[in-house]
């Protein structure tokens, strides 16, 4: 099987995706550089619709900015204030959770290493790459479903599972790309090479896909 052009794919997905619905938690990163806002909105995206993450977010970040002021809000406030994320009461719970975690440990400071990252309750290396990436530009590697399925599709790894294809990622992706790689692929994943029946007929990378996988497509 012919090797995908991972340069020229990529290249021809960023011109496309100029055209297509931004996640939300990039949405959200171009707002604001914080990573403390970055964190906490990747917290409530999970399991949940991208319009209703970004209301959410702007909802609770009227009431509270930082660990210090978010610990003063009851978690019925918090709640109330995110209805109607995924697991919203979970998550009410967790925030406040990691919140009081980075006020006692960290200075009120999200910490910019991915070990320390992942030490927060709620927090696995989905989430923790999310915030290096976005929140402090450092090198990562975001793998989502998105991500994950995609990657397969192309034969750019074999993996099984997320933690698989990020580390099988490492070696295949050159470092240029490791930040924008998650965005790229999850507008790509929404907008047009879905899990089932993709969009093939209206893929901008449709010539360099091997479609490993796909049984129907559109």
């Amino acid at each position: 099987m012919k090797q995908i052009p991972i340069n020229r794919v990529l290249a021809h997905l960023k011109k496309a995706a100029q055209q297509w619905v931004t996640p939300s938690v990039t949405f959200i990163s171009v707002q604001t550089k914080d990573p403390f806002k970055i964190l906490m909105s990747t917290l409530l995206s999970l399991r949940t619709k991208d319009a209703t993450t970004i209301q959410a977010s702007e909802r609770l970040f009227r009431l509270a900015e930082t660990p210090k002021a978010m610990l003063k809000l009851s978690r019925k406030q918090i709640e109330q204030t995110i209805f109607p994320v995924g697991f919203y009461r979970t998550k009410a719970k967790r925030i406040l959770e990691i919140c009081q975690t980075l006020l006692n440990e960290y200075k009120g400071q999200v910490p910019d290493q991915l070990d320390e990252l992942l030490k927060l309750k709620g927090v696995g290396r989905k989430t923790a790459n999310l915030v290096l990436t976005l929140g402090f530009q450092k090198h990562g590697i975001c793998v989502d479903t998105h991500v994950h399925r995609i990657s397969n599709r192309w034969g750019l790894v074999k993996t099984k599972t997320p933690e698989q294809t990020e580390f099988a990622l490492m070696k295949a992706l050159p470092k240029r790309h490791w930040i924008a790689y998650n965005d790229l692929l999850v507008s790509f994943g929404q907008n047009i090479c879905q899990p089932i029946s993709p969009w093939c007929s209206r893929c901008p990378i449709e010539k360099n896909c091997p479609r490993i996988g796909i049984k129907r497509n559109r």
